[in-house]
């Protein structure tokens, strides 16, 4: 697994001192070799997203708010459509994509929680349209549950969506009676550790998607269940995230991953690393 980015997402989309920074991209892209990604195509997009969506993020031209807790701009699209496009390229030659905006709070039709479009939701739709996948699992270990991926595949059987995050906790679904046939919520109390993820892996996220038997599995790989990043309450190490990949390689003939959060800029780099270390165990 190698790693996919483009290094205008690190200049465009600018957000002052939220956490969501260029600063969490500049830092990786500082950091690492990587292959850069052509921003995605509208029908792509349009595949997850409703057309007033788009067009409404599109249409933007001066900085803004979008509810509240997300940034945006006039180049707020252009960055997005480039994140969106990373996660594809990614989820074709099975690498590890680099980008912001995150996505996984992103509803079909609403952006929130620092999200614009939904990167793996993209992906995930991209590999059943163009690669020919008829079944795609996504796991995501963010902190935050991604009430926007489930809302995606809510009723779709051709995807599993499985969810390790803390909870209660923003935005506030993703509990434990959240659950369907492709579905797995596991919540997880404030101050849980690798061993508390470790064996949530065991009793419930490898079960169920051994189970489903998916031809791809995509991560959404956020990093802020760390035990020093600022906005969250677990303690997981780098060497739990280093597990966590490692296992998820095991998971899937195919595996591609995309960053979500993770907004200790200090932390981030070591933490995308030993996940890498883990990808390629």
């Amino acid at each position: 697994m190698e790693l996919v980015s483009h290094p205008d997402m690190a200049r465009l989309h600018p957000t002052g001192d939220h956490p969501e920074s260029q600063e969490r991209l500049s830092v990786l892209l500082d950091s690492f070799e990587f292959r850069e990604a052509q921003p995605a195509r509208e029908e792509d997009v349009l595949r997850c997203h409703d057309r007033e969506q788009v067009d409404l993020i599109r249409r933007i031209d001066r900085p803004a708010m979008i509810g509240l807790d997300t940034v945006a701009s006039e180049t707020t699209y252009e960055a997005a459509m480039l994140a969106a496009g990373a996660t594809i390229e990614a989820t074709r030659s099975e690498d590890f994509a680099l980008v912001r905006p995150p996505g996984h709070h992103a509803t079909s039709d609403e952006a929130m929680g620092f999200c614009i479009f939904n990167n793996v939701a993209i992906g995930a739709r991209y590999a059943q349209a163009d690669l020919g996948v008829e079944r795609v699992a996504i796991l995501d270990w963010d902190v935050h549950h991604g009430n926007g991926t489930e809302a995606i595949f809510r009723n779709d059987p051709s995807v599993l969506y499985v969810s390790l995050h803390q909870w209660p906790f923003y935005p506030g679904t993703g509990g434990p009676d959240d659950q369907g046939e492709t579905l797995v919520n596991v919540p997880l109390p404030a101050g849980s550790t690798d061993e508390d993820y470790l064996r949530a892996w065991d009793d419930h996220v490898e079960p169920a998607v051994r189970r489903f038997d998916p031809e791809l599995l995509l991560v959404s790989g956020g990093f802020d269940a760390h035990e020093e990043d600022p906005i969250a309450e677990m303690l997981v190490t780098e060497a739990g995230f280093r597990e966590l990949a490692r296992r998820s390689a095991t998971l899937a003939p195919r595996i591609a991953a995309v960053l979500e959060g993770g907004y200790n800029v200090e932390t981030l780099p070591g933490l995308v690393a030993g996940a890498l270390s883990g990808f390629n165990s």
